[in-house]
């Protein structure tokens, strides 16, 4: 049980044991992290001078966004907003998300795919997915670097096991090997087993070559002939926010779908990211199989037992957040608005990348690779990530976010290309402090 979620018990039985008696299993096992909203949280209050913690995109100081999102807000007439929405979703959004897929994924061309059911959010797609999908003691694979909600909705909620790999090679790429020998060991334990695929990746930026691709591709496709069901699901959470050639520019959901009856392929997305709305909480789950039935009836049965577990839970995402996206979505401009905003992400991620490539950083720290996405990350060499953490908040204003005791991670999402020179000048200079100092503080 986590440390957190025990102390919490021991304050409920010490008030009151008759309450700590009543709790269900799932009960006595919830808590809430202290982790990156944590972090966040002390820098919201504290970073007065640069803030990379939020996991938003921001520009000239406001939030990010399309113009055709924040004009279709007085558009939306009561019924399309105040009314309960369907379960399933708005059909008008579903459809013109399901033709999206197939835009923005060649490898989807004459292969089927669900109707997308509507959630609330990529979490609660993840949650939902886990509803339907995950038993106590099933076995998900994920990388070591991780999204630390992963672990809140598949083991402590679910019960299921993670299996770690590690993310990245010796020499830098992904870790093909160390992901297929995890792979191939846990299918002769198991029946069934779930592959979380996180692409472009959180926390790090890393999204896969198209060799890379290929080879969990095969590696994934093996295993379902050789007798193992395999259930291989891609968070794609920051889909489209590619920024380097040679790498995987689809889904890889793309990929595994259709390549064989014991694979099943799932796509969790979502409108969260990809169109900068992230209090809307609209998210996606699609599914993709191999079937020797007519693919409308197995798809629709898998809708409905989806729709099934959001009507059990929140009964249905916002009809106005829906209704937002899909107005976005028909307007004109929606196309050119996601070319700007994606090329000053890009522009930001290049400028990390060139200004990290300059020697005077090379005996402070490595660079985790990254090449997509909101996030970067350094592992430190000479000094412990949290004590570095709160040094920079307390001393220079700046916040960043821990993860484990060498890792620091940067959301470059939301930080504006002249800052990003000053802010690892005062990286180096913090880890400067705590290397001179005998006790690993100077205030």
């Amino acid at each position: 049980m986590n440390p957190i979620a025990i102390q919490l018990n021991n304050i409920i039985d010490k008030g009151n044991p008759y309450i700590m008696g009543m709790l269900s299993k799932l009960g006595k096992n919830l808590f809430f992290p202290k982790g990156i909203l944590s972090q966040s949280a002390e820098a919201k209050e504290k970073a007065y001078k640069i803030n990379a913690t939020i996991g938003i995109a921001k520009e000239q100081g406001r939030t990010m966004h399309f113009d055709s999102v924040v004009s279709s807000i007085k558009e939306i007439r009561p019924r399309e907003s105040l009314t309960y929405a369907p379960s399933f979703g708005i059909p008008a959004l579903r459809k013109i998300w399901q033709k999206s897929q197939f835009e923005k994924n060649p490898s989807l061309s004459g292969k089927s795919i669900s109707m997308p059911v509507v959630t609330c959010g990529i979490t609660h797609a993840i949650s939902v997915f886990a509803d339907v999908w995950v038993d106590p003691g099933d076995v998900i694979i994920l990388p070591d670097m991780m999204w630390g909600n992963y672990n809140l909705i598949l083991n402590v909620r679910k019960m299921a096991r993670i299996s770690k790999y590690p993310i990245f090679s010796e020499k830098g790429g992904y870790n093909l090997k160390a992901f297929e020998g995890k792979v191939r060991d846990e299918a002769k334990k198991h029946e069934k087993i779930i592959v979380l695929l996180n692409f472009p990746h959180n926390p790090t930026g890393y999204t896969l070559t198209e060799k890379e691709a290929d080879s969990i591709v095969k590696t994934l496709i093996d295993v379902a002939e050789g007798g193992t069901n395999v259930i291989a699901v891609s968070d794609d959470a920051y889909f489209g926010l590619f920024y380097e050639e040679g790498i995987l520019k689809e889904s890889i959901f793309a990929r595994l779908n259709g390549q064989h009856p014991r694979l099943l392929a799932i796509k969790l997305d979502g409108a969260t990211k990809e169109n900068f709305v992230w209090g809307l909480r609209v998210g996606f789950i699609t599914y993709g199989c191999q079937t020797e039935d007519d693919p409308a009836n197995i798809y629709d049965a898998l809708e409905r037992k989806t729709a099934g577990g959001i009507r059990g839970s929140i009964s249905n995402a916002s009809h106005l957040g829906q209704s937002i996206i899909l107005k976005s979505m028909q307007h004109v401009k929606y196309p050119e608005e996601k070319i700007e905003k994606f090329e000053i992400l890009k522009n930001r991620a290049m400028r990390v990348k060139e200004v990290l490539s300059d020697s005077r950083y090379k005996d402070a720290w490595d660079v985790y690779p990254f090449n997509s996405g909101y996030f970067m990350c350094i592992r430190l060499k000479r000094v412990d990530a949290e004590k570095l953490r709160l040094h920079l908040l307390e001393k220079y204003g700046v916040g960043l976010i821990s993860m484990g005791e060498s890792n620091l991670r940067i959301a470059f999402s939301c930080l504006e290309e002249d800052d990003i020179p000053e802010l690892f000048d005062i990286i180096l200079k913090g880890i400067e402090d705590l290397t001179l100092s005998p006790n690993g503080y100077i205030y």
